[in-house]
């Protein structure tokens, strides 16, 4: 068992207590939410990794106040490297982690942990960067995140590092708007055949929302007829056309499996929960091709591209290691959260989908 005894940034006993039911304004503070319970990091225990990239991504987002950040990456023996700053509205939106345990702290091997960590931050509310924020949401939705000055800010910065340790030392995660920026990352670097572990809580997946359906057969059906509606506009552009005819570009990537982190009461993400699932039953009732070719292409995207637009949605990925948090949660904002990520009573259920 990989065993890590963390040093480095300490909190007083009396800070490890309840961390969910506080302020809002609490709920930023490492002393009051973080995860205080992993005194000890296991790297091949699940939940530590889970937690501790968890953790780095909320660092991001609070790098606006010195003093309360560091505890959240100090506390797991991380440095703070780099700041990844937005040319357009000067905010920072990403960090890049170096992994620096005390060498007196070694007793096992620790070759699951990562040597960097780059992590990404979701949309904020402060008045200096939420319209660029919002700006970058809106470039989700019409497919066009790869064509903003941030997100080649971020690959740069992927690839930089990557070429200096290594694609097996190098950890990609984020949170919502920062989850799509990591997954853009790293489906970016798997069509070069470099595969990155990442860690993506509630990325956005744009579609319509048939996961809140709650008749299963009204749901199912509803799937069915959007695969064969998506195939047929697929098949009847020249650009699926010629895609048919030569090699699958899922296939390309489907040795990428990143960890997604889903929460069914978050209408964002959860419709990753039915696009995973409803393409196993395709396979199972004998029309796995019209769901393959379906999962994709979005309709959306499909109809971009009939408009002369080229666009590749970037919420499709052929593999995925699904955690689906089942625990009950209040409300959106908490089902949204990436507090609930560190939570050491979570309840998920996670399963592994490889693109065939």
């Amino acid at each position: 068992m990989n065993i890590w005894l963390l040093g480095g940034y300490q909190e007083p006993a009396a800070a490890a207590t309840s961390t969910f039911g506080i302020m809002a304004s609490e709920r930023e503070e490492f002393s009051l939410s973080g995860p205080l319970h992993l005194t000890v990091v296991d790297w091949k225990n699940a939940h530590h990794r889970r937690s501790v990239a968890a953790s780095l991504v909320q660092g991001v987002k609070r790098q606006g106040s010195q003093a309360l950040a560091p505890p959240w990456w100090e506390f797991f023996d991380f440095q703070l490297i780099r700041q990844l700053v937005d040319d357009v509205d000067s905010s920072i939106f990403g960090a890049i982690y170096e992994f620096k345990p005390p060498e007196s702290h070694y007793h096992n091997s620790v070759d699951e942990s990562p040597r960097y960590v780059i992590a990404f931050r979701g949309t904020i509310t402060k008045p200096g960067s939420v319209s660029r924020d919002l700006e970058l949401d809106v470039c989700i939705i019409r497919n066009g995140l790869h064509e903003t000055s941030r997100f080649e800010t971020a690959i740069q910065a992927v690839r930089n590092v990557v070429a200096t340790v290594g694609k097996s030392n190098v950890w990609l995660a984020g949170h919502s708007l920062g989850a799509a920026m990591a997954l853009l990352a790293g489906k970016t670097m798997a069509k070069t055949g470099i595969f990155l572990q990442a860690f993506l809580f509630n990325s956005p997946f744009i579609s319509a929302p048939i996961e809140r359906i709650k008749n299963k057969r009204v749901k199912h059906g509803l799937r069915i007829a959007s695969s064969v509606i998506t195939a047929g506009l697929a098949l009847a552009t020249k650009k699926s056309y010629q895609n048919s005819r030569s090699v699958d570009p899922f296939a390309t990537l489907s040795a990428w499996v990143p960890h997604l982190f889903v929460n069914p009461g978050d209408h964002f993400c959860s419709e990753y929960i039915g696009y995973f699932e409803h393409r196993k039953k395709m396979d199972d009732i004998g029309i796995g091709a019209i769901g393959r070719l379906a999962t994709q292409n979005s309709l959306g995207g499909l109809l971009m591209s009939a408009t002369g637009r080229e666009s590749e949605p970037l919420h499709l990925i052929p593999s995925a290691n699904l955690i689906v948090n089942l625990t009950p949660c209040q409300d959106f904002r908490e089902a949204h959260g990436i507090h609930q990520w560190w939570r050491p009573d979570l309840h998920i259920k996670s399963k592994l989908y490889n693109y065939k």
